[in-house]
């Protein structure tokens, strides 16, 4: 009697999904999943301003209105087919459930249903299985061994698509390898943008925030950018490369096609082996232990050549390459491209897949990081992703803005709620395999 009762109350009862506005103000879908037990689940769906082309699809309405980005398509989606299709299914069955979305939707990128919606019901559903348990998602996904506390990636200058292109590296970024916990990592972390903005405020060259937070200055070229992240660093009085180190986001796919890169900026183009050469060169020159994304999706080869290049020594991240896809990486894998991959949900459309990549990517003796998008909301699922999973990283943009600092702040509570059991991945996480759960 005890696991028909159980049984019963994890069944999916009710389903709803509603439109609300991610941190750019653009419309996203929210899903809210109830349990014959009364437990609930809700989550929200960021979107991407820079993507894979095999990315699972988001479905948006099209048209004038709000640039064609409406969601009211997804939502009814998710209030109609996708609601009744998934109702009596047990939320704790998580494969289950979203082998329902997958086989509902029918297309191999999630064309017609879009991934917005299938996602938004996928990790609603898992919310609710870990409200029947009474426990944080992080611990019903990863029980007892759930303890590990990622090393974060922190964008303290955007550039790219989320800067209005005044760089064309995307991301630069700083994590903190020395740091013996998640909570010293975050206040290092903290000191090296306090300082970043104050350079550039002595310099007069700061613009504001990028979509992600971080600052938005003013730069001559993409290595000054580079060097102005290694000044911060040491105007906080950390040791750069020890206490704390830089991870570039090149998103290559951005500006590089058919194996030629412009680098707009620096009015300059590059073919492959140019490209590959320059990274190499900025890599021996500065303390960078992680690039994600150094050439475009569409040239493997290059990928793979500047991997063996540098992958020995640095995490080679791939983005677009990858798509957080388990079958693009054992592809990637065999040519040896990327050592790490990105994780990013929405790319896929269900949390299964987006496991089985990370699952792939272990298998292959990649390292991993759970990601953000540029459109984020306060929804902090993929925090409780990074510590059930035992990744090991986190990206979920800079250090300002609520959508970001609630994610960062949801990994602080999580330490603390484990205490002397929380683990924090520091530096041992840079290598091809995460410290064991």
């Amino acid at each position: 009697m005890t696991n028909l009762r159980s049984a019963n109350a994890s069944e999916i009862r009710f389903v709803h999904a509603r439109r609300v506005w991610d941190s750019r103000g653009r419309p996203t879908v929210e899903a809210e999943v109830r349990t014959h037990g009364g437990a609930l689940g809700r989550a929200i769906v960021p979107a991407g301003a820079s993507r894979g082309t095999r990315e699972a699809l988001e479905r948006r309405d099209g048209g004038g209105r709000l640039g064609g980005l409406d969601v009211h398509g997804a939502v009814a989606a998710v209030n109609g087919e996708i609601a009744q299709a998934v109702m009596g299914l047990p939320a704790d069955d998580q494969a289950a459930l979203d082998e329902r979305l997958i086989e509902l939707d029918g297309t191999p990128n999630k064309a017609r249903l879009g991934a917005n919606a299938t996602l938004a019901v996928s990790m609603a559903a898992a919310h609710a299985a870990a409200a029947v348990q009474g426990m944080p998602l992080y611990q019903y996904l990863g029980g007892p061994a759930a303890t590990l506390l990622p090393l974060p990636q922190v964008q303290v200058f955007g550039g790219g698509a989320h800067a209005g292109r005044r760089t064309d590296v995307q991301d630069f970024m700083v994590v903190c390898p020395a740091a013996t916990s998640f909570a010293q990592a975050m206040e290092w972390t903290a000191e090296v943008y306090r300082q970043a903005g104050l350079l550039m405020q002595s310099r007069g060259a700061t613009f504001g925030v990028a979509d992600e937070g971080g600052w938005w200055p003013v730069f001559n070229s993409n290595e000054q950018a580079i060097e102005s992240l290694v000044q911060a660093i040491e105007r906080a009085h950390l040791v750069p490369g020890e206490q704390a180190a830089i991870a570039l986001d090149v998103a290559a796919s951005e500006f590089g096609k058919a194996g030629r890169y412009t680098l707009a900026l620096e009015r300059r183009e590059l073919d492959s082996d140019g490209m590959v050469e320059l990274l190499a060169r900025w890599v021996e020159k500065y303390p960078i232990v992680s690039v994600e994304d150094p050439l475009a999706e569409d040239d493997p080869e290059a990928f793979a050549h500047f991997t063996r290049a540098v992958g020995r020594k640095l995490q080679v991240v791939g983005d677009d390459l990858l798509v957080s896809s388990a079958t693009l990486l054992r592809q990637a894998a065999t040519v040896g491209a990327a050592n790490t991959v990105l994780l990013k949900p929405n790319q896929r459309g269900t949390l299964t897949e987006t496991q089985a990549c990370w699952q792939a990517a272990r298998q292959a003796g990649y390292a991993g990081i759970v990601s953000a998008r540029s459109g984020e909301s306060e929804d902090t699922t993929i925090v409780h992703l990074a510590i059930g999973w035992g990744v090991g990283q986190l990206k979920v943009g800079s250090f300002a803005r609520g959508e970001r600092m609630a994610k960062w702040n949801e990994a602080l509570r999580i330490e603390e709620r484990l205490g002397a059991r929380a683990r924090f991945a520091g530096a041992a996480v840079l290598g091809r395999n995460p410290p064991a759960r």
